[in-house]
């Protein structure tokens, strides 16, 4: 990949949440609006997207939810993965999560 193509874009950070049978839906929608909070706290977010899994496939294997954050590069994701924002909300989650999937790819088009 050439450099300038490299440049152009942007890194994307997927993080898929399976919970424990024991969080509550008002639990899980907590972490969710927690989450959603992190773009406010932390510069190097551009842009953020979550939802619920809405997938028909029946093939989720237990995840819930999918939270995108967007940076301009690894260096944005180097800054927020240590940021004391996104340690807090790791706290938040309080054992309530069972399984977390994270994927990184530079978004094609």
């Amino acid at each position: 990949m050439a450099t300038t193509e490299k440049s152009n874009q942007v890194l994307r950070h997927v993080v898929l949440f399976s919970y424990k049978p024991t969080t509550s839906e008002g639990d899980k929608e907590q972490i969710a609006q927690a989450f959603a909070k992190l773009p406010s706290q932390i510069d190097a977010i551009i842009d953020f997207e979550w939802g619920n899994d809405v997938s028909v496939e029946g093939i989720a294997r237990g995840y819930e939810h999918c939270f995108i954050v967007t940076f301009r590069d690894e260096a944005g994701r180097d800054a927020y993965l240590p940021h004391p924002a996104h340690k807090a909300f790791g706290d938040f989650l309080g054992g309530r999560v069972e399984k977390v999937l994270v994927i990184d790819f530079r978004a094609r088009r």
